[in-house]
């Protein structure tokens, strides 16, 4: 059956299903499946002195990073707010990561402008290296990642020439899928569910991508200064949408409540047993209980982070 390629959004350019979604989700549900990640870009940083480098720069602890472990680190503005996220793992000779789409030039130039005397070498590898997401092992010498963050699957680096042979390997899902899975488990993207004031603590971070007893690294401040007094500006809900209405809701269109904007919507997708679902980033003071309404869409909201989140209240992804 052919596949139906998302024309919009984020992930143009890669099958968002192959004739039925819906059988795609309960195949990763069952442990099943590989979807095409390969509009995502991919860096690596190479050099004796990598880890110590990206651990001063970016929000986790990469300092003596075991080959293979897989990690999530963010690059942050001066003010804390999150510009980059490199999903990553080492090899032993080379950090490889990768990144939404269409982010890797950016986060690749202000990395380079950074080295200054480090004997690091950065560079995007796009063009050569396509990401596949797995929901179990496969066979072949790929290079894996397994993160927090994987949904219980992990991801593969995959050289581009090798793509095809790779995706015929198992049985294919679309992304449609794997974004279904993704905000059912409350994981959310950077640059899709965040815009640019978004800080750590307000989605949930703290711990799958920001380490909380390490040195300085650029933002560092805002994040520890909301930790410690708790109460970040805003917090992530998952929404439940309304089932009777055939439509999801635009990327990034304001969350109301009694006519007044509370907030955003992020990604959404018609979830096999939950229904229409959808992450959203909304005022703190948001009562919890509160129904929303988004494009004219109802919307219930469930509380991914603590209104009260901080130093009494511990994060979970």
């Amino acid at each position: 059956m052919s596949a139906v390629v998302a024309q919009t959004g984020p992930d143009v350019g890669v099958p968002w299903h192959y004739g039925d979604p819906m059988r795609e989700q309960r195949l990763l549900d069952a442990g099943e499946g590989v979807v095409d990640l390969s509009q995502r870009g991919v860096i690596t940083v190479t050099g004796p002195d990598r880890l110590s480098w990206l651990h001063s720069l970016t929000t986790q602890y990469l300092e003596g990073l075991q080959p293979g472990r897989g990690v999530t680190t963010l690059v942050l503005s001066p003010h804390g707010h999150i510009e980059h996220a490199l999903y990553g793992v080492d090899d032993g000779e080379t950090f490889w990561a990768y990144t939404e789409p269409g982010a890797a030039p950016a986060l690749v130039s202000w990395l380079d402008g950074m080295r200054f005397l480090m004997r690091v070498e950065v560079a995007d590898r796009s063009a050569e290296y396509a990401v596949v997401w797995s929901a179990r092992e496969l066979a072949g010498d790929h290079l894996v990642r397994i993160g927090l963050d994987s949904l219980d699957g992990r991801e593969l680096f995959v050289a581009r020439n090798r793509l095809r042979e790779v995706m015929e390997s198992g049985p294919r899902a679309g992304t449609w899928a794997l974004e279904a899975r993704r905000i059912a488990a409350g994981v959310p993207r950077i640059g899709l569910d965040t815009d640019h004031r978004t800080i750590p603590n307000e989605i949930g971070l703290l711990g799958p991508a920001v380490h909380l007893d390490k040195g300085c690294y650029r933002g560092q401040e805002t994040v520890a200064r909301v930790h410690n007094l708790g109460r970040p500006p805003r917090r992530l809900v998952r929404l439940h949408l309304d089932g009777s209405v055939n439509a999801l809701p635009t990327p990034g269109a304001a969350l109301e409540l009694n006519g007044r904007s509370v907030g955003f919507v992020g990604g959404s997708a018609r979830h096999f047993e939950f229904g229409p679902i959808a992450l959203g980033l909304i005022k703190r003071g948001t009562p919890v209980e509160a129904q929303l309404t988004v494009d004219g869409i109802a919307a219930a909201q469930e509380a991914l982070v603590d209104p009260e989140i901080g130093l009494h209240v511990r994060p979970t992804l």
